[in-house]
Protein backbone atom coordinates (compact mmCIF):
# COMPACT_ATOMS: atom_id res chain seq x y z
CA UNK A 1 0.00 0.00 0.00
CA UNK A 2 1.30 3.22 -0.68
CA UNK A 3 1.30 6.30 1.54
CA UNK A 4 0.56 9.66 0.60
CA UNK A 5 2.27 12.94 2.50
CA UNK A 6 2.13 16.29 1.63
CA UNK A 7 5.37 18.06 2.25
CA UNK A 8 6.37 21.95 2.21
CA UNK A 9 8.40 24.79 3.76
CA UNK A 10 7.77 28.37 4.66
CA UNK A 11 10.00 31.48 5.38
CA UNK A 12 8.92 34.46 6.85
CA UNK A 13 11.68 36.45 4.89
CA UNK A 14 13.61 35.03 2.35
CA UNK A 15 15.78 34.60 3.68
CA UNK A 16 14.36 35.01 7.39
CA UNK A 17 12.91 32.30 9.72
CA UNK A 18 11.72 29.40 8.48
CA UNK A 19 9.77 26.42 8.93
CA UNK A 20 9.38 22.94 7.20
CA UNK A 21 6.54 19.82 7.74
CA UNK A 22 5.15 17.10 6.05
CA UNK A 23 1.78 15.74 7.07
CA UNK A 24 -0.18 12.32 6.46
CA UNK A 25 -2.99 12.56 8.80
CA UNK A 26 -3.18 14.74 12.10
CA UNK A 27 -1.79 11.70 14.02
CA UNK A 28 1.00 11.58 11.81
CA UNK A 29 3.35 14.54 10.83
CA UNK A 30 6.30 16.56 11.68
CA UNK A 31 7.38 19.86 11.43
CA UNK A 32 11.17 21.81 11.70
CA UNK A 33 13.02 24.82 11.00
CA UNK A 34 15.64 27.56 11.58
CA UNK A 35 15.89 31.03 12.64
CA UNK A 36 17.30 31.88 9.19
CA UNK A 37 16.89 29.87 6.19
CA UNK A 38 14.94 30.52 2.82
CA UNK A 39 11.30 28.86 1.68
CA UNK A 40 13.56 26.58 -0.97
CA UNK A 41 15.49 25.19 1.85
CA UNK A 42 12.68 24.51 3.80
CA UNK A 43 11.02 22.99 1.17
CA UNK A 44 13.62 20.56 0.26
CA UNK A 45 14.06 19.98 4.02
CA UNK A 46 10.45 18.62 4.65
CA UNK A 47 10.78 15.77 1.64
CA UNK A 48 14.13 14.95 3.63
CA UNK A 49 12.85 14.58 6.48
CA UNK A 50 9.58 12.70 5.46
CA UNK A 51 12.35 9.99 3.43
CA UNK A 52 13.89 9.99 6.40
CA UNK A 53 11.00 9.35 8.44
CA UNK A 54 9.86 6.65 6.10
CA UNK A 55 13.04 4.62 5.48
CA UNK A 56 11.45 1.57 7.75
CA UNK A 57 8.79 1.61 5.11
CA UNK A 58 11.15 1.63 1.71
CA UNK A 59 9.55 -1.34 0.40
CA UNK A 60 6.16 0.76 0.46
CA UNK A 61 5.66 3.02 -2.48
CA UNK A 62 5.63 7.07 -0.91
CA UNK A 63 3.38 9.76 -2.71
CA UNK A 64 4.94 13.34 -2.15
CA UNK A 65 2.19 15.78 -3.15
CA UNK A 66 4.43 19.42 -3.44
CA UNK A 67 3.55 23.00 -4.20
CA UNK A 68 6.95 23.27 -4.78
CA UNK A 69 7.69 23.10 -8.69
CA UNK A 70 11.72 23.74 -7.47
CA UNK A 71 11.44 20.53 -5.17
CA UNK A 72 10.14 18.76 -7.96
CA UNK A 73 11.91 19.86 -10.91
CA UNK A 74 15.27 19.49 -9.09
CA UNK A 75 14.54 15.87 -8.02
CA UNK A 76 12.69 14.92 -10.71
CA UNK A 77 14.16 16.71 -14.13
CA UNK A 78 17.50 18.84 -13.20
CA UNK A 79 19.55 16.58 -10.41
CA UNK A 80 21.13 13.72 -13.10
CA UNK A 81 22.63 17.10 -14.83
CA UNK A 82 24.11 18.63 -12.02
CA UNK A 83 26.11 15.51 -10.88
CA UNK A 84 27.19 14.74 -14.22
CA UNK A 85 28.54 18.47 -14.40
CA UNK A 86 29.96 17.93 -10.62
CA UNK A 87 26.80 19.87 -9.08
CA UNK A 88 26.96 22.84 -10.86
CA UNK A 89 24.29 24.21 -13.44
CA UNK A 90 23.97 24.32 -16.93
CA UNK A 91 25.48 28.20 -16.65
CA UNK A 92 28.31 26.81 -14.71
CA UNK A 93 27.33 28.37 -11.48
CA UNK A 94 27.18 26.43 -8.35
CA UNK A 95 23.73 24.83 -7.45
CA UNK A 96 22.11 26.33 -4.70
CA UNK A 97 21.26 23.97 -1.96
CA UNK A 98 23.63 21.39 -2.35
CA UNK A 99 23.82 19.96 0.84
CA UNK A 100 20.32 19.11 0.98
CA UNK A 101 20.23 18.21 -2.53
CA UNK A 102 22.81 15.21 -2.14
CA UNK A 103 20.88 14.09 1.28
CA UNK A 104 17.90 14.10 -1.08
CA UNK A 105 19.20 11.83 -3.57
CA UNK A 106 20.80 9.04 -1.14
CA UNK A 107 17.90 9.18 0.54
CA UNK A 108 15.92 8.65 -2.66
CA UNK A 109 18.25 5.44 -3.46
CA UNK A 110 16.48 2.26 -3.92
CA UNK A 111 12.95 3.83 -3.24
CA UNK A 112 9.61 3.98 -5.04
CA UNK A 113 9.13 7.73 -4.58
CA UNK A 114 6.16 9.53 -7.04
CA UNK A 115 6.13 13.39 -6.73
CA UNK A 116 2.71 14.97 -7.48
CA UNK A 117 2.31 18.96 -7.74
CA UNK A 118 -0.08 20.18 -6.52
CA UNK A 119 -1.53 24.05 -5.93
CA UNK A 120 -0.51 25.85 -3.13
CA UNK A 121 -3.00 28.03 -1.12
CA UNK A 122 -5.75 26.46 -3.37
CA UNK A 123 -7.48 24.19 -0.61
CA UNK A 124 -5.95 21.30 -1.08
CA UNK A 125 -6.39 19.50 2.38
CA UNK A 126 -3.25 17.63 2.60
CA UNK A 127 -0.90 20.55 1.38
CA UNK A 128 -2.90 23.17 3.58
CA UNK A 129 -2.14 20.97 6.42
CA UNK A 130 1.63 20.89 5.93
CA UNK A 131 1.36 24.89 5.04
CA UNK A 132 0.00 25.19 8.07
CA UNK A 133 2.59 23.52 9.99
CA UNK A 134 5.52 24.69 8.54
CA UNK A 135 4.42 28.50 8.62
CA UNK A 136 3.52 27.43 12.54
CA UNK A 137 6.74 26.47 12.92
CA UNK A 138 8.75 29.58 11.08
CA UNK A 139 6.42 32.27 12.97
CA UNK A 140 7.79 30.09 16.66
CA UNK A 141 11.36 30.32 15.16
CA UNK A 142 10.65 34.32 14.39
CA UNK A 143 9.59 34.60 17.94
CA UNK A 144 12.02 32.99 19.67
CA UNK A 145 10.91 29.87 20.73
CA UNK A 146 11.18 26.16 19.97
CA UNK A 147 7.99 25.00 17.17
CA UNK A 148 5.58 21.71 17.90
CA UNK A 149 7.70 19.15 16.20
CA UNK A 150 4.55 17.16 15.87
CA UNK A 151 4.21 13.04 16.71
CA UNK A 152 6.38 11.78 13.33
CA UNK A 153 5.14 8.24 12.17
CA UNK A 154 2.39 6.40 14.26
CA UNK A 155 3.74 3.20 15.50
CA UNK A 156 7.22 3.53 13.85
CA UNK A 157 9.27 5.48 16.14
CA UNK A 158 10.44 7.79 13.92
CA UNK A 159 13.54 10.02 15.48
CA UNK A 160 13.17 13.41 15.35
CA UNK A 161 15.97 14.34 12.70
CA UNK A 162 18.28 17.06 13.49
CA UNK A 163 20.13 18.91 11.06
CA UNK A 164 22.05 22.93 11.31
CA UNK A 165 20.60 25.86 9.98
CA UNK A 166 21.96 26.33 6.53
CA UNK A 167 24.61 29.00 6.53
CA UNK A 168 25.98 31.46 3.82
CA UNK A 169 29.82 31.31 4.27
CA UNK A 170 30.84 32.11 0.70
CA UNK A 171 28.18 33.50 -1.99
CA UNK A 172 26.53 32.12 -4.21
CA UNK A 173 26.64 28.34 -2.23
CA UNK A 174 24.41 28.32 0.56
CA UNK A 175 26.41 25.87 2.39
Amino acid sequence: MALTAAADGSALGNPGPAGWAWYVDDDQWRAGGWPRATNNQGELMAVLDLLLATEDRADEPLRILCDSQYVINSVTQWMAGWKRRGWRKADGKPVLNRELLERLDAAMVGRDVQFEWVKGHAGHALNEAADLRARAAATAFQAGREPERGPGLAGEGSPTLEIAAPTAPVPPTLF
